[in-house]
C-alpha cells in the first residue's frame, strides 16, 4: 500500500517542494492551501499522515488539529515558522506528534515522515495471524488493531505519540522509563525532542487517564523517569 500524506500549507512553494521529495520517497501526496480544505480532505479521503502549517487562512492549524483529534489519531507533523518553545508545547498539547520549524531541510522532513509512519504502523499493525493483541494493565485495555485505549468501558482518545508511549508502558507495566526512552517511543528519535515535550505528553496522558488524580496511573520516579502502575476499576 502506498501511504498518503496530506500537506496543508498556504505557501504553494512549500507544498510543491514537499510533494517533490515525498513523491520521490514513494508517498502519495494530497495538498490543501487552507485549514478548511484540509479538514474537508481528511473527512472525505484516506490520509495516513498530516503535515500541518499553523498560520493558514480560513482555519488555522491549531484549530484543524483540535478538530482532527476528535475523530482520528493519525500522525501529525506541524510545519511552522513559529519556533518559540510555547508554540511547540501548545502544538504537542493539542495532539501533534512532531514539530518542524521553517525553514527546514526537506530531506529531514521526509525522514521524520518515515519515522512517524513506520512507528505508527508498526505499533498499530497486524500480526502474522491477522490481528494484533490487546494489551491489558489493570483496568486499561489497549486494542492494537483499532488503536483504541479503554478504561473499563470508557474510551480514551489518544494522539499518535500518546498511543505509542502507552503501548510501551502497557507492554512493560511497573518498569521505569527515562525521558529519552519515552521520546524515542513517542516520536521515533530523541534529537530535538525536549524534556518539556515529554513532560507535556505525560501530563496530557495523566489528565486523560485520571482527571481527578493525575498521578494515579503514571508515577514520577525522581531522578529516573516514569512508570505505569496497574489500577483496578
Amino acid at each position: 500500500m502506498m501511504f498518503r500524506i496530506l500537506v496543508a500549507d498556504d505557501e504553494e512553494e512549500i507544498r510543491n517542494l514537499l510533494e517533490l521529495y515525498l513523491t520521490n520517497a514513494g508517498y502519495e501526496v494530497l495538498e490543501a492551501g487552507d485549514g478548511k480544505k484540509a479538514l474537508e480532505i481528511i473527512r472525505s479521503e484516506r490520509v495516513d499522515l498530516l503535515m500541518l502549517d499553523i498560520m493558514m487562512p480560513e482555519t488555522d492549524g491549531f484549530h484543524v488539529l483540535q478538530e482532527l483529534r476528535k475523530f482520528s489519531n493519525m500522525p501529525v507533523i506541524i510545519l511552522s515558522a513559529r519556533g518559540q518553545e510555547a508554540d511547540k508545547i501548545l502544538g504537542l498539547n493539542l495532539g501533534a506528534d512532531d514539530y518542524i520549524v521553517k525553514p527546514f531541510n526537506p530531506l529531514e522532513a521526509v525522514a521524520r515522515v518515515n519515522s512517524n509512519i513506520r512507528r505508527f504502523t508498526a505499533l498499530g499493525g497486524t500480526t502474522a495471524a491477522g490481528s494484533a493483541p490487546k494489551l491489558v494493565c489493570g483496568d486499561l485495555t489497549l486494542d492494537q488493531n483499532s488503536c483504541v485505549l479503554l478504561q473499563g468501558n470508557r474510551r480514551i482518545e489518544l494522539s499518535a505519540a500518546e498511543y505509542k508511549i502507552m503501548t510501551m508502558f502497557m507492554e512493560n507495566p511497573g518498569r521505569v522509563f527515562t525521558k529519552n526512552q519515552i521520546g524515542e517511543a513517542g516520536w521515533g528519535y530523541t534529537e530535538g525532542v525536549s524534556d518539556n515535550s515529554v513532560m507535556v505528553c505525560i501530563s496530557k496522558l495523566r489528565e486523560k487517564l485520571s482527571p481527578e488524580n493525575p498521578n494515579a496511573y503514571i508515577r514520577t520516579i525522581r531522578g529516573l523517569g516514569y512508570r505505569l502502575e496497574a489500577k483496578q476499576s
